[in-house]
Formats: C-alpha cells, structure tokens, sequence
C-alpha cells in the first residue's frame, strides 16, 4: 500500500527548491517523517551520535556554501541538546534551520512524552522561533524561516513541529481516536470529546496558514546606492592613507558562495593594502599573499593612521576597541547595528554586508601614495615573528614540539584542505602556523570559543566538500566532546584527519591556574590511546610519540583518507611556554 504524503514531505519539497542538500540529524519519532520525507526528496539524510553535531554540522555546511545548513531534532531532550551549538551559529552569525519535533498540538501541557516549553528556551538563542499548530503552516513557515535565517544580520531560526502535523492524515485520525479512548466509548461525555478531537482535526489538516504570520516586511536597509556616498568617502580617505590596514573577520564572507568569496579575495588584491584575515576569513588570500599579515595585529592598528574593520565586531580580539593609535581613523563595516558600534563608534560606519563593501570600495578605488616603507615595517615584524616560532619549533623536547609538528602538517597539507580546529592550547598553537590554501576552508568556533564543534563541523565539511582533504585539529581535552562522530563518519563514507594533541591536561587553563593559583585541581587527564577510541568506531589510528614519526605519520594519514578511512593521529606532545599568558578574558 503506498503511503500517503504527510508533512514531512511538505518540509523537504521546500527544502528542496531552496537548495538544501542535506539535513542532520538523529532519529527520532517526533521527526521521522521529516527523514522519510527527505529522502524521497533526494536531500542526504545525515544522521550522527549527539544532535549538537547535527546542528554543528549543519553550521558548517552554511559557511562553506553560503546556503542555509538544515538540522532536525526530536522533541524534549532533542532540542534542548541542540542549545549550545544553537548559540554559536548565532554569535557567529550562520543562518541556519532547526526543526524540532514537538508532542502532538491536542496533548501539549499535558505530561506527554518529552514535553517542555521548547520555544522559550529556544527564542532566547535564535532570529526567530515558532511554533505551528496546521499543516497548510508547514510550507510557509520554512520558507519565512530560510528567508528570516540569510536576511539582514544572518543567525539561527527554530521552528517546532508538532507531530500530528507530520505524519499522515488517516495515521493521525487513528492515533487521536485510540488513545483517547473514544473509538468505542459510549455516553454524552464520550461523545463530546469525539466531536471535539474530529473539530481539531479539521482544523489541523484543512485550515488555512495565516498569510500575514509568514509575510512580514522585509527587514529595513539600505542600498549600495543609498550607501555610496559614504563609500566614496571611505575610498578617498584610502587613497589619501600612507598607512592604512585592513581587518577582514568572518561576517565579510556570510552567505558567500565560494565563487563570491573569490570576489572579495580579488577586490583585497585591487585594493594592495596591508590586510588581516580572521575567523573564517583565513585563507581568503590563499595560502601565501604579499598582502596577508598573520602577526602582530595589534601593533599594526596601533601605528595604521587608518583601519578598515570589515565583519569584525570591537570585541576582546581589537580591545574593546582600544587597540588603534589616537590619530588611527576607523571605518567599519558591518551587517549588525550592534557590533557596528559596539564599545567604539567608528569614524566612518558602513551598515552593509563587510564584503559587498569591500568589492565596492576596490571599484572606487584611485591611485595611492607610496607605501613600500609602511609594508617593510610590517614585513619585518612578520619575518621575525615567524622566525622566533620556528626556533621554538627547533627545541628537543621529552615528547613532540607541537610547533614542529603544525610545521610538517603545513608543508603536507593539500591545496584543498578544510582545516576544523576544536581546542584550546594546541589549536590555537596551529593557528600561527597553518595556513588554509583557499576562501572557505577554515572553521572555528568564532567568538563563542566553544568546545565540541570538531566532529560536527568534520562531518558537514566533509559533505560539502567531497573532494577535499578534511583535517581536524583537536586538543585531547576537546576530542572527547565529539570523537564519537567517527562512527558517523564510518557509516557514510567519510574520511576525515583527525590530529589529537596529547599532553594530558587542559594546558590552556593549566598554564595560568597553576602559576596564579598553584592548584592543577580540573585540569589533568590521562594520556589516552585516542587512536584506538578511533580504530574501536572503525576508523584507523596511528599513534607518534617522537619527532622522526611525524613524516610517515602523515603520509600514511593522507593516503588511508583517499582511500575513504577516518584517520585520527594520536600525537603526544610537551607542553611549551609558546602561549604563555595567553588568558582571554
């Protein structure tokens, strides 16, 4: 007998035609039929071991593609898994859609299964959270919340979806009727709650979907021809600039496909000013640019007598706004009202996407001054900055230099490498030294600085990116969050490198507590054999312990992920003093 369509195959026609290619998940009653429904639809159906994966992953999949990542949660449990992964979409302004199974509308409040006030919670930590209550609701509210997700300042959205509107009509008649106890009931009472529960359903499966609920105005803007004077402004001031910089965060690349990001990658190279790549913005200018300034950026803001912000808020990372020199003029750009201003009013504020700013600015741009002394300033500070860490890199230590390590990665990594970092002390070591080759492969965190992002940014890199070589750079305290993901990997062919720095602590805590506190109290672990957690889920593990390893290490790792096997390196390193006082508060 086939079966009748239902609303989770409402959801993925929607899906669909917007272009979503898949949806993470892990299975659950409340939302099968959203995963038969997508299916049938030919959406890849991604399931994983902990749904803050699912939404991790979907993360990924937004900023590597610049269409919505999409993940679906069972109701209770399900969701409230979802919260911190949920929170860092949203400070890092990914749009993506979460859908939440939810008990049926007629038992809401009622002590059914997993039944909880999902949309509080989840309205603190989203754009937009709904809740429907028809089916003829279901197709215009994703919609509404796929626009609402790219719109203005990108973020999260949650939409809850009862399950009765799910599942097929006649299935759900069935369920209502039975449980209820009704079918065969006799007396007034028995009769009144049949009526009633028969009104429900006519309304659920007939009624139409409020027009106005999922038409809302577009959020206010301006235009790039409201803007342009202001942008003619900014780009006389660049070409009167003798020492001018250029920041470029994550937003500057927000809902960007890969070829846009290009775009931008060309107008920076138009623009031939000194430029400072963070977040997911590393790896715009490739693996090596005579523009790309990687240290010291700080000093350079300090002595630039002016500064393009571009898709950067004036947070810890650019002091609060402190870190400019008092004759530094600031021109910011960015989509948030808030982070545009946000503990500095800049000289020159731009309310528009960082990127489209950056491409318009290069348009405009005339013939500067010379600049060769302000360049071989900062090219000397980057020579020598680069030389010290390779002389760090150069001490014998008891296990591995980790910078020697990142060093060789460096070098073997191929030119169309992801790089997912998790971590604290040993990711954030990498991070001086790798070098993402193109626009749109590195994944962070961003300014949430949360843990656990590994194994779902992994798996939703690895399926945006096929062909690429995925590397995932984890500290052993944060391997564990998501090291589990391995088995999702296994299950649908996926062949990430996972590198797992061990030194049995949590050094980036450990480093100041002990020095400040002179207490290691919460911060030890013990030198797990991580490589056998991963050949346990089915993948391959390799294990190095001594500098002469790391090349076959390597070479064996990128060879065994081209044959489609997960790979983790187990890597036992010394801790160093390369990050000294490093503390962010």
């Amino acid at each position: 007998m086939a079966i009748q369509k239902h609303g989770g195959d409402i959801i993925a026609e929607v899906l669909a035609q917007h272009g979503i290619q898949h949806i993470f998940t892990l299975c659950g009653g409340h939302i099968s039929p959203i995963l038969t429904g997508a299916r049938s639809h030919d959406i890849n159906v991604c399931d994983v071991r902990d749904e803050v994966s699912a939404v991790f992953a979907a993360d990924a999949v937004a900023r590597l593609t610049g269409i919505p990542g999409v993940a679906a949660v069972t109701a209770g449990p399900g969701v409230t898994n979802t919260v911190t992964a949920v929170k860092n979409a949203q400070m890092a302004q990914s749009p993506i859609l979460i859908l939440g199974g939810a008990t049926a509308t007629v038992l809401k409040g009622r002590g059914s299964l997993q039944d909880i006030d999902q949309i509080s919670l989840m309205k603190t930590v989203t754009k937009w959270a709904t809740s429907l209550s028809v089916v003829k609701e279901l197709g215009p509210a994703i919609e509404h919340g796929l626009h609402i997700a790219t719109e203005g300042t990108p973020g999260p959205v949650f939409i809850e979806v009862p399950v009765d509107l799910l599942y097929p009509e006649e299935v759900v008649r069935e369920w209502f009727m039975k449980e209820s106890g009704v079918e065969d009931a006799n007396g007034l009472g028995a009769h009144a709650l049949k009526f009633y529960l028969r009104a429900h359903l006519m309304r659920q499966f007939k009624a139409p979907a409020n027009p106005l609920r999922y038409n809302m105005p577009s959020l206010p803007s301006l235009s790039t021809d409201d803007l342009a004077p202001l942008i003619d402004q900014a780009a006389d001031r660049l070409v009167h600039a003798e020492r001018p910089v250029l920041v470029v965060g994550s937003q500057a690349l927000v809902n960007y496909t890969p070829d846009e990001a290009k775009s931008v990658a060309l107008a920076i190279k138009k623009l031939g000013i000194p430029t400072f790549l963070a977040g997911g913005a590393r790896g715009l200018l490739g693996q090596h640019s005579e523009l790309q300034f990687r240290h010291k950026r700080s000093k350079a803001t300090r002595a630039a007598d002016l500064a393009i912000i571009c898709g950067f808020p004036f947070d810890f990372r650019l002091g609060y706004g402190r870190s400019f020199g008092s004759n530094t003029e600031v021109i910011a750009a960015n989509l948030s009202a808030e982070d545009l201003t946000k503990n500095r009013k800049p000289d020159l504020p731009l309310p528009m996407h960082p990127g489209e700013f950056i491409r318009e600015l290069s348009f405009r741009m005339g013939q500067p001054s010379d600049r060769k002394l302000w360049f071989n300033s900062l090219q000397e500070r980057e020579d020598q900055r680069d030389a010290d860490i390779h002389a760090m890199g150069k001490e014998k230590l008891e296990c591995v230099n980790p910078i020697l390590f990142f060093e060789k990665l460096e070098e073997k990594m191929a030119d169309d490498s992801v790089l997912v970092v998790d971590g604290g002390d040993f990711v954030a070591t990498g991070a001086y030294i790798l070098r993402p080759r193109k626009p749109l492969s590195w994944l962070d965190p961003g300014v949430f600085g949360t843990l656990g992002v590994g194994g779902g940014f992994a798996v939703g890199a690895a399926l945006a990116r096929p062909d690429a070589e995925v590397w995932i750079i984890w500290g052993d305290g944060s391997s564990a969050y998501s090291l589990a993901e391995f088995d999702t990997c296994i299950r649908h062919g996926l062949a990430p490198i996972a590198v797992i720095g061990t030194d049995a602590a949590w050094a980036q805590i450990a480093r100041d507590q002990v020095e400040i506190l002179e207490d290691d109290i919460g911060t030890t672990l013990l030198q797990t054999e991580y490589h056998r957690v991963a050949e346990g889920y089915g993948g391959e593990g390799i294990l190095v312990t001594e500098a002469d390893q790391i090349d076959d290490a390597l070479d064996r790792a990128k060879k065994l992920s081209a044959e489609g096997k997960p790979v983790v390196i187990n890597v036992h390193i010394t801790q160093t003093d390369f990050r000294k006082g490093s503390l962010s508060m």
